[in-house]
């Protein structure tokens, strides 16, 4: 390949960069806070909605993602030629327009929520368990309500604890981004793979490699600054 065609794919896979990234930072966006919840509903005392919790979490962690994304991405179509389906809510899915690209984001985000919330949800569990209940009992003893104690005492803890887990997972979403290529979404994976007949090389799946893996260098550095940041702890 020439370099002005290498200049070319380069350029391309820059353009499709945002898609990539939206994907990132919305599921970020919804499945950290959503992961805490869980957490906490999973650590209730009321045994049904742990066994519930337990239930989401495993089914989310047992299951591909990619598997997930595509069960989403055609539940809609599906439930709406289901004889079961009541005839109001058949009447609200057909208004949905399947093929724009509003609702392929949708879906995608949807899935991808889902299934990193499980995650991060037992990472924050094993943040919140590992603090020792002697730091309850002393916040309370000081006059801390149970909000103040979560917050001023236990959370900024928590943090310090789950950064280098949750580091992972983030970095790992960043290389799972690739599978919406496969409902398919515009992001960096399809078009690399859209271009390799075009110029009958491997290439564009190398220049694809190398777009992750800098996203990926540049999250590695920010959380490295970042736990010698929260270093107050030790």
């Amino acid at each position: 390949m020439t370099s002005e065609q290498v200049g070319n794919l380069v350029g391309l896979m820059l353009q499709y960069t945002i898609p990539t990234l939206k994907i990132f930072f919305f599921t970020l966006l919804y499945s950290i806070p959503l992961g805490m919840v869980v957490a906490l509903l999973k650590m209730c005392r009321f045994k049904p909605i742990s066994w519930l919790t337990n239930i989401y979490i495993l089914i989310m962690r047992g299951t591909p993602l990619l598997l997930q994304l595509i069960v989403v991405q055609y539940s809609v179509p599906y439930i709406r030629i289901s004889d079961a389906c009541p005839e109001f809510l058949r009447d609200f899915l057909n208004k949905i327009d399947i093929r724009s690209e509003d609702y392929i984001f949708n879906m995608i985000l949807l899935a991808f929520v889902l299934n990193y919330a499980a995650y991060f949800a037992e990472i924050f569990r094993g943040g919140i368990e590992s603090i020792p209940k002697g730091q309850y009992e002393a916040a309370g003893a000081l006059g801390f309500g149970k909000a103040q104690t979560f917050f001023r005492v236990i959370l900024p803890q928590v943090v310090k604890r789950v950064v280098p887990a949750s580091s992972n997972e983030i970095i790992t979403l960043v290389k799972d981004t690739s599978l919406a290529s496969a409902i398919p979404y515009m992001e960096i994976m399809y078009i690399a793979k859209k271009q390799v007949p075009t110029y009958a090389s491997l290439l564009p799946l190398f220049i694809a490699g190398i777009f992750y893996f800098v996203i990926a260098m540049v999250l590695t550095v920010v959380f490295s600054a970042v736990e010698k940041k929260l270093d107050y702890y030790k």
